[in-house]
């Protein structure tokens, strides 16, 4: 992890911050700062001391590297939620989503009854380049059997993925031919801007979901494919984006705001810690009407985002309040490959505001989002109360509140007619996948002919393809719920639409059916007839 060269912002040291729900990470620490090391030498002694006795006295063998790590586990659950320990064998995989791509053969890939069906071969990747298709079987790795085992999505990770260069054996069932590919395995690509598209002439919509590496120039691609479009106004979706690394958020808010907006700030015991991001240079979009979207999955680098455009009236903020995780994690790189992430600091809006929520009662922290539903939050905006001493003033007399979390300009209750108990299983037993995948495979031809604007505007799910569901959903052992299906018909059929739309125009297919159910989203576009009075209304 590094900073880009290309980066807009101005930052006193330290140069980068990243950020993520379960911990924001400080790029460049060390252990090269002793200082203190005198003061907790007789406590080290002692741990050293308790290890030397189990070792040579304890009555069985005793894995020591294991009680070491436990023991640095249980030290950092007693400061704070998201300082964090990483065993050198975990490190690579929880680094391996901010970074932006993987080593792999490239292949989307589901499990229906015990067979693991390539959903796509991921463009650019050498699966895709050696023709690998959708619909292919994949029976074995390496010569070893991996059909009709009880094969789970962990155990064909791991026979697939592996280090850039390396060559593996894979073998597919195409209808009733067996094909052999040798591939050599590569950097594949994890897109974090999932899908950018014109809900109508003027309005765009970006929706991302993590701050990673390559999220920036991703969103900065999908802003001019946009704007070439006609896009005079945008949607920013963050929902449920957990964070990630926090000078990619610094940028994106750097490309919405003028010359010179604080952005944010940081501090912490250490001045070296201390730190304050202010836009730069003229951004590419400073002036269209912006909303951004948000909710309690939207977490840290997200909540930066939105804190810094709303703290500047620069978009008005829709949804439900956010996570609340406002603290900054430093990686220390251990003497054995292991990682400590330790927070440094807190950070902080334009205003002044801490949106660290409470993390005193670490039990209640880890229920924080279940009590929240659970108290009325998600569906009613005066079930929140915030403290007084808490409220700030942005540049046009706007009042926001620190203290947990962004609050939204515009709350939007959660519609729980958009959940079904049947939908959840058909869905966690593969049940709709299956059913939408082979309908896709059926139809594909005469479905792409037509064209995505064709689908989209007048492909209808009829009652016989529900029925088919029922019975897909029945062979994976999930018992009929007619009724359920009755009463929540057009929540099901906008699903296998958007299912079956993935399957053949991959996000751009399913998102735009998708974001029908999306509340959030809706009542949002509504809001830009009110813009720009609504950012200069004084009680939010």
């Amino acid at each position: 992890m590094s900073e880009p060269q290309n980066s807009k912002f101005q930052i006193r040291l330290p140069l980068v911050l990243c950020l993520g729900l379960a911990a924001g990470v400080l790029v460049g620490a060390g252990f090269n700062n002793r200082k203190g090391t005198g003061e907790i030498g007789k406590d080290v002694q002692k741990f050293r001391d308790v290890l030397t006795q189990i070792q040579t006295e304890y009555v069985d063998t005793v894995n020591t590297n294991s009680l070491v790590d436990d023991a640095i586990q249980h030290m950092l659950n007693k400061l704070d939620p998201h300082s964090a320990y990483i065993p050198a064998s975990d490190r690579v995989a929880a680094n391996e989503d901010l970074r932006g791509n993987f080593d792999g053969i490239g292949v989307e890939f589901n499990i229906f009854h015990d067979t693991i069906v390539v959903v796509s071969a991921l463009s650019g990747g050498p699966s895709e380049a050696l023709g690998i298709q959708s619909g292919d079987k994949i029976i074995k790795v390496d010569d070893k059997n991996l059909a009709g085992i009880g094969v789970t999505s962990n155990d064909v990770m791991k026979a697939l993925k592996g280090p850039k260069g390396t060559e593996v054996k894979v073998t597919v069932l195409r209808r009733d031919q067996e094909i052999d590919y040798n591939i050599i395995r590569d950097k594949i690509p994890q897109y974090s801007v999932d899908v950018a598209y014109m809900i109508d002439d003027e309005i765009g919509y970006i929706k991302v979901n993590r701050f990673a590496a390559t999220t920036f120039d991703e969103f900065r691609a999908a802003l001019s494919k946009l704007k070439e479009k006609g896009m005079k106004k945008m949607v920013l979706d963050l929902q449920s984006n957990p964070g990630g690394y926090m000078n990619i958020a610094i940028d994106m808010a750097d490309d919405f705001l003028s010359s010179g907006k604080k952005i944010v700030f940081t501090h912490g015991k250490e001045k070296k810690y201390d730190s304050q991001a202010i836009s730069t240079s003229k951004g590419d979009f400073e002036s269209g009407d912006l909303i951004i979207l948000i909710n309690e999955g939207s977490a840290s680098a997200s909540e930066i985002l939105a804190g810094a455009l709303q703290d500047n009236d620069r978009a008005l903020i829709v949804g439900r309040r956010s996570f609340g995780k406002g603290l900054v994690q430093s990686p220390f790189d251990l003497s054995d490959g292991s990682e400590l992430r330790l927070t440094i600091s807190r950070y902080y809006t334009p205003t002044g505001r801490s949106i660290q929520k409470p993390y005193e009662d670490g039990d209640e922290y880890s229920r924080d989002i279940l009590s929240r539903y659970n108290h009325g939050e998600f569906f009613h905006a005066d079930s929140i109360h915030f403290n007084d001493s808490l409220k700030y003033t942005t540049p046009k007399g706007r009042t926001v509140y620190g203290g947990g979390g962004i609050m939204p300009d515009y709350f939007v209750p959660l519609d729980t007619t958009l959940t079904s108990y049947y939908l959840n299983e058909l869905y966690t037993s593969t049940s709709i996948q299956e059913y939408t995948f082979a309908y896709g495979e059926a139809h594909r031809e005469e479905l792409i002919k037509k064209g995505f604007d064709d689908f989209l505007n007048k492909f209808v799910v009829t009652d016989k393809m529900l029925e088919e569901l029922v019975q897909v959903g029945e062979r994976n052992k999930v018992k009929a719920d007619r009724k359920e299906l009755r009463k929540k018909e057009k929540l099901f059929k906008v699903h296998i639409k958007a299912q079956i739309g993935r399957k053949l125009w991959n996000n751009e297919g399913f998102f735009p059916v998708m974001n029908e159910t999306n509340e959030i989203l809706q009542h949002a576009i509504k809001l830009f007839d009110r813009m720009p009075a609504e950012l200069n209304r004084t009680e939010m």
